[in-house]
């Protein structure tokens, strides 16, 4: 009973409506004095709302679907209500953010939080080096009561956390739907085939790759019947969710969206410089050949694979989630994992979980960390956690994404054909946050779209998934960090580039060698041998 008098009393205090605010006492930036050391001044001993209306600065990115002033936003305005700490944002455009984010930080007029930072284990080693950024890992002990609980009771994540110097220098974004292969990330490319096109001819779904063959030959070859403009298949080449990597899996160990593999006695693998990927690359290259390719497959931004996502016109596509392209209809279903030439079959698993360590961080310029450090903390609270991620509860302007029920717990309402990712874009906050699979049924439903997707992992692609093992969050040193970057940079350059001219144009054959020796000297044998240190490092303290 108890906790659940804790949970009301919370929810109450983040749920009212904002009537306006002062913005008196902003903080002052400044820029960064060079100290790894936390500053004590500020505000002191402190509690929500203020006596006085007290101001901070803070630099996010938001869709462009979303409000350009983040203080538009629900959530913020109960947040504000809440705490009497007003925000001033400066927000970019998610496309504009990373360019407008470094010419700011080489400014040195720096915010107080950089809120949804998008920080690299590089930029953290970097910023927290020149004394940019400060470490949290004190603010967290004695200020941050909802994280540091979320941190005790999951000590992999706090793991995950720590710098090579011993300190935590940024808030996380944790999201857990699922865990190990049955997370919802183990795959992100997932294949969608028009099953009104293969009933309206008759056609069986396909099974091998042959057979996949045969049935995008039939969409092209029977254009007139589906209604025109037919597009047998297309991607977003080297774009994540969008790209075909999953179909290589049916040569080998497949591929990837950062190319990297773990084998089953654990040794990491580059998988653009395998055979097997050679032979997916080549099966790629027939089906363009045979005009069953997109021609916009290799240009075309989302905008444009969406437009044409949503008129019916594709055969068969990638996505995490067909809702986002062609609806949620069921004209289009999953493509099972396909049986290659040699009679395997094999889903490829990605090397991502539900983790952001760079999801937010506070800059040297910050006067007042104690309030920051609390106001932040109210972003791990079960219940806000739930909102920040994917939206909130009783907006009166725009569609929902939960009813606030009876007992004070959130319940996701039915999208109703909405586009989950953009209803989310236009009403979340993203930034630091923790979604545990333990919240799904006590604070909060999981979402519809959530346990569709992972009901389709769990029956149609683990089973078929391989890998016994993927490659861990690990924090690498500034020195191996710096590495890393600067040889995957060139290296997935040069080998995505070289995928999308020979899936357009052939002669993978005869470029092969030159290219093995190409990524040779691009450094991907020492880029391997850096994260095979840590590999093996991981799993000796994990004894």
């Amino acid at each position: 009973m108890k906790k659940v008098k804790l949970l009301v009393s919370v929810l109450m205090s983040i749920s009212l409506l904002a009537t306006g605010c002062s913005g008196s006492g902003n903080s002052t930036a400044s820029k960064a004095k060079g100290s790894n050391s936390s500053p004590s001044y500020g505000l002191t001993n402190l509690s929500f709302p203020l006596k006085k209306n007290v101001s901070l600065k803070f630099l996010t990115h938001s869709s462009a679907l979303a409000p350009n002033n983040p203080n538009k936003k629900l959530i913020f305005q109960r947040f504000e209500k809440a705490t009497n700490v007003h925000i001033n944002w400066t927000n970019y455009t998610d496309d504009q953010f990373s360019d407008k984010k470094n010419i700011l930080l080489a400014s040195g007029d720096l915010p107080d939080v950089i809120y949804d930072a998008q920080f690299s284990d590089y930029d953290l080693l970097r910023y927290s080096k020149q004394g940019v950024i400060v470490p949290v890992d004190k603010l967290i002990d004695k200020y941050m009561p909802n994280l540091k609980k979320i941190l005790k009771e999951n000590p992999q994540y706090k793991k995950m956390l720590i710098a090579p110097d011993g300190h935590i220098y940024s808030f996380p974004w944790i999201e857990e739907l699922g865990t190990g292969k049955n997370a919802i990330q183990a795959l992100d490319d997932i294949p969608w085939i028009n099953k009104k096109w293969l009933d309206k001819l008759g056609l069986k779904m396909p099974t091998t790759t042959d057979e996949l063959e045969k049935v995008l030959t039939a969409f092209k070859d029977n254009s007139s019947k589906l209604g025109g403009n037919v597009i047998p298949m297309s991607f977003m080449i080297n774009h994540g969710g969008e790209d075909p990597a999953m179909l290589l899996g049916a040569f080998g160990k497949g591929d990837n969206d950062d190319h990297y593999v773990v084998t089953e006695d654990k040794k990491v693998v580059y998988t653009m410089t395998q055979d097997d990927y050679k032979n997916g690359i080549k099966w790629m290259n027939k089906l363009e050949n045979d005009g069953l390719i997109d021609k916009e497959a290799f240009t075309q931004d989302w905008n444009t694979y969406e437009a044409k996502g949503k008129a019916q016109r594709y055969g068969l596509y990638f996505t995490w989630d067909k809702a986002n392209i062609s609806g949620s209809s069921d004209d289009y279903v999953q493509l099972p994992p396909l049986k290659g030439p040699d009679g395997q079959i094999n889903v490829p698993r990605t090397n991502g979980i539900g983790f952001d360590r760079g999801r937010c961080v506070i800059t040297s310029a910050n006067q007042n960390l104690e309030l920051t450090a609390k106001w932040l903390d109210r972003c791990y609270d079960p219940i806000q956690s739930v909102q920040d991620n994917w939206g909130t509860y009783g907006d009166k302007t725009q569609q929902n994404i939960f009813e606030l029920t009876s007992n004070k717990t959130l319940k996701h309402l039915p999208l109703s054909g909405t586009a989950p990712v953009e209803l989310r874009q236009k009403t979340c906050t993203g930034g630091p946050l923790a979604v545990l699979n333990n919240y799904y049924g006590k604070y909060t439903t999981k979402p519809d779209d959530a346990a569709w997707r992972l009901n389709i992992l769990e029956t149609t692609y683990v089973p078929y998934m391989k890998a016994t093992y993927n490659y861990p969050i690990v924090f690498m040193n500034q020195n191996d960090q710096s590495q890393i970057t600067q040889l995957e940079t060139a290296m997935k350059t040069y080998a995505e580039r070289m995928k999308a001219q020979w899936i357009l144009k052939g002669g993978i054959d005869k470029d092969w060698n030159s290219y093995l020796t190409k990524l040779d000297q691009l450094g991907v044998k020492k880029a391997v041998g850096i994260k095979q240190k840590y590999l093996d490092n991981y799993y000796k303290s994990n004894k």
